[in-house]
């Protein structure tokens, strides 16, 4: 079956355009369809300005955006996993709440994490502000 499905799949440079495509589709309906992937968005848009405004280091920077990245692309697969879940079934299933609840729980604690590290980096930077 993986020789057929190789065989099937573009190769070289049209490959890559066509998965660049699909990638920003992908990226494209999440923002368009999911409000906590719009929330995220706003709230890494925010979180970059801060650091340019209080000018944070490069090991900050790379931090912060590990946690951005991680909360966005989490919440990307999590999408993509309550769209399969919905494919196969719209009845409730016991399994499905676990996929979709697993994928959601996901997403929160990246979230819980990016929260404590923006903490970390910004609040000394707010605090040596108002001194």
């Amino acid at each position: 079956m993986q020789t057929l499905r190789n065989k099937s799949k573009y190769k070289g440079i049209t490959h890559f355009i066509y998965s660049t495509k699909y990638s920003f589709e992908g990226i494209i309906y999440g923002y368009k369809n999911e409000m906590s992937l719009q929330l995220h968005g706003i709230l890494s848009i925010l979180a970059i300005i801060l650091g340019i405004v209080f000018k944070i280091s490069l090991s900050e920077w790379s931090i912060l955006l590990i946690a951005l990245g991680a909360i966005l692309s989490i919440e990307l697969l999590n999408t993509a996993i309550e769209a399969v879940v919905d494919m196969v079934t719209l009845e409730f299933n016991p399994l499905a709440k676990i996929a979709k609840d697993c994928g959601s729980g996901a997403t929160y604690v990246a979230t819980i994490i990016a929260i404590i590290i923006s903490g970390v980096i910004f609040i000394p930077k707010v605090i040596e502000l108002i001194k």
